[in-house]
């Protein structure tokens, strides 16, 4: 299926009428896609917004090498090329070298179109960044999070996302799309972060329209473990894997999934949230696992150090302290590494038989610590079950959730800046 032909399918349930359907007399692409003359204005949108996504894929391409892609004849290609160049999204950049003939005329976005921010807000560090709309980083700024009330580091995030764009030398009104990356999951019904609960107050109400009104209306919110994935398929080593599966074993638990190319976000947003699993010792029933879940309980940072104390080690104070220990091979720790391990295999057994990814990718805090988790919980994969994905490290590390924010907030700014491209046609479509 040519690129054309999906977003058609994408714009079907926005118009009226279907415009594009297979018909005696239509124009056929390569792949065997028919066309028919249907509505101008929309089958020109369609092709424009193919084209401006194989422009953006390339970074710089010809009208030659985007027929040959898309399936569409060169004067078509033209056309859009021609329109989308008007509305100032696309620039031309000059002429191919070598081969026989007349030198192609190149063509890639227009960098100056837009621009994003990817916020991380975490336990411990605000981060964010300003990228133009190819991708590329402009500008960078962390600082330690205000973590005194659920009003400070609202105000926080206001604060770094002005700081970094003014870094960047662009005004806040000119940013494009925001995407606040956090803890918990977003109720759009009630405009609640739920399921947060290591970070102070983050669950009451008016919190959505309160970071709203730091950072205008084009802000979209999303899970930092879904980010997280999101940032390994666009930049580390999700890239190209259809099929996989983000762990996350940090402060907390979570995983973000992505089955065909595509974040799987459940029913309400909620799927991924594995810190609920009922592994770990003691009673699942006990109320005391509601909040934090008792996956999170056992195996995150707290969990860990709670761990360490019951076998008698002297004074864990972090789980960091912990690790450190069991590489100069402290008998406890080393104990306390191993059942952590163990915990996280008993995570995966469980995701594996009814995701089947092809790739699990550990990362936070102590998911980072491969060195010494990798070896045991394939061992104890291998005990246990028959479904044994591959396991690795994230490159990323702590830039992840971050990588997936601006890359989930330049997807926005791209169909924002279509829609409001000046062409009369486009007006008709919603995407």
């Amino acid at each position: 299926m040519t690129l054309v032909r999906r977003w058609a399918y994408s714009l079907q349930s926005s118009v009226k009428f279907l415009y594009y359907t297979p018909r005696k007399g239509s124009t056929t692409s390569r792949d065997g896609t028919s066309f028919t003359a249907g509505q101008p204005s929309l089958l020109r949108a369609i092709n424009e917004r193919a084209i401006l996504e194989l422009v953006r894929a390339a970074g710089v391409t010809s009208r030659g090498e985007i027929a040959r892609e898309s399936g569409l004849s060169k004067p078509t290609v033209s056309l859009a090329l021609n329109g989308l160049v008007t509305a100032g999204l696309v620039e031309e950049v000059g002429r191919a070298r070598g081969g026989k003939g007349p030198s192609a005329v190149l063509y890639r976005l227009n960098p100056q179109a837009g621009w994003v921010v990817g916020i991380d807000v975490g336990r411990r560090y605000v981060r964010a960044a300003v990228a133009d709309i190819t991708g590329k980083l402009v500008a960078r700024r962390d600082e330690p999070a205000a973590s005194r009330s659920a009003a400070t580091l609202v105000e926080q995030i206001g604060h770094v996302a002005h700081q970094v764009a003014g870094e960047a030398g662009i005004r806040w009104r000119h940013v494009t799309h925001a995407t606040v990356g956090h803890p918990g999951v977003l109720d759009p019904d009630r405009g609640l972060l739920a399921h947060a609960p290591n970070l102070p107050g983050w669950g009451r109400q008016g919190l959505v329209e309160a970071i709203r009104a730091q950072l205008g209306t084009m802000v979209s919110f999303e899970n930092d473990v879904n980010l997280a994935a999101l940032g390994e398929r666009a930049d580390g080593l999700g890239r190209g894997v259809r099929n996989f599966v983000f762990l996350s074993v940090g402060t907390g638990v979570g995983a973000g999934i992505v089955i065909d190319g595509r974040l799987y976000r459940g029913a309400g947003g909620a799927a991924g949230e594995v810190a609920y699993l009922p592994i770990g010792p003691g009673d699942p029933h006990d109320r005391a696992h509601r909040r934090r879940g008792m996956l999170e309980d056992s195996t995150a940072a707290a969990g860990i150090v709670e761990h360490a104390r019951t076998l008698g080690m002297a004074r864990p104070r972090t789980a960091k302290a912990i690790f450190a220990a069991a590489r100069r091979a402290d008998p406890t720790a080393v104990r306390v590494v191993e059942a952590e391990a163990g915990r996280i295999a008993l995570a995966i057994a469980t995701l594996a038989p009814l995701l089947d990814p092809e790739l699990v990718i550990l990362g936070g805090g102590i998911g980072m610590n491969g060195d010494l988790l990798l070896g045991p919980i394939d061992r104890e994969l291998r005990a246990i079950s028959p479904f044994r994905p591959t396991i690795v490290v994230s490159e990323l590390g702590e830039e992840a959730v971050l990588h997936g924010a601006v890359s989930t907030a330049l997807s926005a700014a791209q169909d924002q800046l279509f829609t409001r491209a000046p062409d009369r046609g486009r007006r008709e479509i919603v995407v």
